[in-house]
């Protein structure tokens, strides 16, 4: 698959160009003309194409599959405090419990907040 390598292509321009007073705005605007203009193909000379397919490199990404019925928990983000979960406060007057954790959990709750058990 082709990617395009953003990252060396804003190096390259930033190394060739002052923009000591420029916006952020102008800045990414004059960015983008940069790789629109044309340049010599550097496979074959006697064709020009966009400076932007000078920067494509070949990689190969395993796909990314993303299952909204599995939580895997990563740590970055704990439940002392309240930081996350249903915004209303609920009386949980029956006790939902985890079944494999046996955290507390309020009643709409799809996914355990301690384990990441699917309920």
């Amino acid at each position: 698959m082709e990617v395009f390598d953003g990252k060396k292509a804003a190096q390259e321009y930033m190394s060739k160009h002052t923009l000591a007073f420029s916006t952020p705005e102008l800045t990414l605007m004059r960015f983008a003309f940069w790789l629109g203009d044309t340049v010599p193909d550097p496979k074959n000379k006697e064709n020009s194409i966009p400076r932007m397919l000078t920067f494509m490199t070949e990689q190969d990404f395993a796909p990314v599959l993303i299952d909204d019925e599995t939580y895997v928990p990563t740590g970055a983000v704990k439940n002392s405090g309240k930081m996350y979960g249903n915004p209303s406060l609920e009386n949980v007057t029956k006790g939902k419990f985890c079944s494999e954790c046996g955290a507390k959990l309020s009643s709409t709750a799809k996914f355990c907040p301690e384990c990441g058990t699917t309920q």
